[in-house]
């Protein structure tokens, strides 16, 4: 599967030139892999309608505590009501996805399962709200191929707009995150 990881907190222009990137790498991709998505706003809808538009199986990770679908936090219901849509594939894997931690733990395992990565990532190191640099590194460390994607006039949002608390619900990454 492929798998894409990504920063969570890119702007809207960015999310538009970073889709059109991500359709240019699958379209390179001659092996017809799925993709597979951590449900959430943001990138993994963006690398879902991708990865579809591509003809390609969709498999969308939704978080289950104590064995039953878990309440995801409110900025990403729509956006998962939307890969649930797509998806030709729902998987179970049991995380609190309202945890840091646990977000980034399940994304290691989504990492390495997969075989290739494709990371929105533009560079910068893991700040203790985002692990872009951190599953990079992780999967580079397990031998999976990873293609950095950072479109010409990428950005994120300011830091300061964002509340503590938006922050701390986004994720290091955001895992569309195949293979």
């Amino acid at each position: 599967m492929i798998v894409a990881v990504g920063h969570a907190d890119l702007t809207a222009a960015t999310l538009e030139l970073v889709e059109a990137e991500l359709r240019e790498r699958l379209e390179r991709l001659t092996d017809g892999a799925a993709g597979l998505v951590r449900a959430g706003a943001g990138l993994p809808v963006v690398f879902g309608r991708v990865v579809r538009a591509a003809g390609r199986k969709l498999v969308v990770l939704l978080p289950t505590q104590h064995a039953v679908p878990a309440v995801l936090p409110e900025p990403d219901r729509s956006g998962a009501a939307e890969l649930l849509s797509l998806a030709a594939e729902v998987r179970l894997l049991g995380f609190d996805p309202a945890d840091r931690h646990a977000r980034i733990s399940a994304d290691e395992r989504i990492v390495a399962g997969s075989r290739k990565v494709l990371a929105v990532w533009d560079g910068s190191p893991s700040d203790g709200t985002d692990a872009t640099a951190h599953l990079v590194a992780y999967a580079r460390a397990q031998g999976i191929p990873v293609e950095v994607v950072w479109p010409a006039g990428g950005a994120r949002e300011p830091k300061a707009s964002s509340s503590r608390g938006e922050a701390a619900r986004r994720a290091d990454t955001c895992a569309t995150r195949g293979g």
